[in-house]
């Protein structure tokens, strides 16, 4: 089956399946998406209007027994920042559209009225039906209705309220193999599928393979890139801790940004550590060890139970515990848990929505530490759509500028993540410099300058970070084309035998041969492509900045400043 665009078009409701272009064949994920974006949308569209595109699609990888390679990448113009979007998630529909033959899936138009559709992706194209029953519905009653009305095999993309109200902070949601839920969680991209009227996309199951051009070589490659993710010892780690062990590693190095980036250690970080959550999973008879998608041989997600042994969260990741545990100030790690599965449902980024709600402490609105007021904002203010809920659903900026509130930790409008820049100055070159506003998955220099990584670059220096976020930024665009696991780049740092394992198997799939310059050579010019499409769209150097106040306030306790000149930033672009 050769590799098709599927192309739905809501103004009109009409399908079609176009065979792949020559100059997007070498595409997959990322590389795509961006490609799509940047050719297709007008970059001073409105990003919730009728010329916007939501555009998802498998990696390069999708679809074959590869290790960690079943992510999916989903792009558009972002309502949160304006900038071209590219939002990566797990769970089962990667490899499921990759083997019905779907190269990307693309979302155009927008229906007249307020009407809601679904979408039914199948190897012959894509059946558009009227969807009303579920409007109005969180995440995981579609989830539930979607496996009664066409069964367990059926994969899931879906938006809960905030996507319908076309909420800056929406996210879209991806059924996991256990049926629980994914996230495409940064840039608003739930908005976006709001405002196309589509509730949720469900994917037909097939016994389709993905073809390989020399089966031989592409298993001897996959084994020896799948040993090499096993044996990493921050992989290791992430198995047996997920990413949460990293709340006392952070806190450790000063960079654990904490009430409302005040401060870079948290009191309470032991209580919402990696480590006390495996104990507490441990008792509770949760699972300390869960692949997001099929074929991870890292596992470091995990389901979290309450009190009474009963579901509440899985995939609890670092970056939604400190969002709402350490800038909040709040250390009961339930309560964290519990906020987490409510933004799940609601349809919502946790980090874009737990730094508002740790803007809004900032205001006085609530009290820093009050974990059961925020869980009640969720509830009755976000989920309901109240005029208070929609201050906090358009995102940090937006409440910040509604309070009066001068420390806001936003790049493009976008929230900052779970690293203060300060102490760690490599990633704050990546959050001042990616195209999509704030993001530490953009360009992970914690993978270095904390973890050791590839090396060590001192990360209260400002020795080498251009270069490294530079190099890293360049990288991860690459493996975000593959399907690949972004956590699968520490191995890449350290084992030789990995990156070369990784070319072979994407020369083995298509016949190619391709070195690892080109695939360095491919996540540069991806990165050029989304730079090109922000500056058409009105960005400029200026834009590539932090907030004021990183530079004006020291962060105890290495009591350090954000110390970069602007050309020092804007040298990032030189290659």
């Amino acid at each position: 089956m050769s590799d098709r665009i599927f192309r739905v078009n809501m103004s009109d409701l009409s399908v079609k399946l176009e065979e792949c272009p020559s100059q997007w064949a070498g595409l997959g994920g990322r590389g795509l998406t961006s490609s799509i974006v940047a050719s297709e949308v007008d970059p001073c569209c409105h990003a919730l209007g009728p010329s916007n595109k939501l555009v998802f699609a498998p990696g390069l990888l999708s679809g074959t027994v590869a290790a960690n390679s079943g992510r999916l990448s989903c792009g558009a113009k972002s309502p949160l920042t304006g900038t071209i979007k590219e939002s990566n998630a797990g769970g089962t529909a990667a490899q499921m559209l990759a083997r019905l033959g779907c190269k990307a899936l693309v979302i155009e138009g927008a229906p007249a009225g307020d009407r809601w559709y679904s979408l039914r992706v199948t190897p012959d194209g894509v059946i558009i039906d009227t969807e009303e029953e579920l409007v109005g519905r969180g995440n995981y009653a579609v989830a539930e209705s979607v496996r009664q009305r066409l069964g367990e095999k059926y994969g899931v993309i879906s938006i809960g309220p905030a996507g319908e109200m076309k909420m800056a902070v929406a996210n879209i949601s991806v059924k996991d193999p256990d049926g629980r839920l994914r996230s495409h969680g940064r840039g608003g991209l739930g908005a976006v599928m709001g405002s196309k009227g589509v509730k949720f996309i469900a994917i037909e199951p097939t016994d389709n393979t993905i073809s390989i051009a020399d089966p031989e070589r592409f298993s001897r490659a996959s084994r020896a890139f799948a040993q090499a993710l096993a044996k990493h010892p921050v992989t290791e780690g992430l198995a047996s801790y997920g990413t949460d062990i990293l709340v006392n590693i952070v806190n450790e190095a000063g960079a654990l940004p904490a009430r409302n980036f005040t401060l870079g250690q948290f009191e309470g970080h032991d209580s919402i550590s990696g480590e006390t959550m495996h104990e507490r999973i441990k008792e509770r008879g949760g699972k300390v060890r869960h692949g997001c998608h099929k074929g991870c041989v890292i596992q470091c997600s995990q389901v979290y139970n309450d009190k009474q042994g009963r579901y509440l969260t899985s995939g609890f990741e670092y970056e939604s515990i400190w969002a709402m545990g350490a800038d909040c100030c709040v250390d009961d790690l339930d309560i964290i848990a519990e906020a987490d599965h409510l933004m799940d449902d609601i349809g919502i980024d946790t980090i874009e929505t737990s730094v508002a709600i740790g803007v809004a402490m900032e205001a006085g609105i609530l009290d820093f530490g009050d974990g059961r007021e925020a869980l009640r904002i969720l509830r009755e203010e976000v989920a309901k759509g109240t005029p208070f809920g929609r201050i906090i659903g358009g995102g940090a900026a937006v409440t910040g500028k509604a309070f009066g509130v001068t420390r806001v930790p936003v790049v493009k409008n976008q929230a900052i993540p779970a690293y203060d820049p300060r102490a760690v100055k490599g990633i704050g070159i990546t959050y001042a410099t990616s195209t999509m506003g704030a993001d530490h998955t953009a360009g992970y220099t914690i993978a270095t300058n904390i973890l050791n990584c590839g090396g060590h670059v001192d990360p209260l220096s400002k020795e080498g970070q251009v270069e490294l976020s530079r190099n890293l930024q360049i990288a991860t665009a690459a493996v975000d084309s593959t399907g690949m696991c972004i956590f699968t780049a520490f191995a890449i740092l350290d084992d030789e035998t990995c990156l070369p394992a990784l070319v072979d198997m994407i020369n083995a799939r298509f016949g190619t041969d391709l070195a690892a310059e080109d695939v360095t050579s491919l996540g540069a010019r991806i990165l050029k492509t989304e730079h090109d499409f922000n500056m058409r769209a009105g960005f400029t150097a200026a834009d590539d900045r932090l907030p004021e106040f990183f530079a004006l306030e020291e962060l105890p306790p290495h009591n350090v400043k954000w110390d970069f000149t602007q050309d020092e930033i804007d040298s990032f672009w030189d290659f």
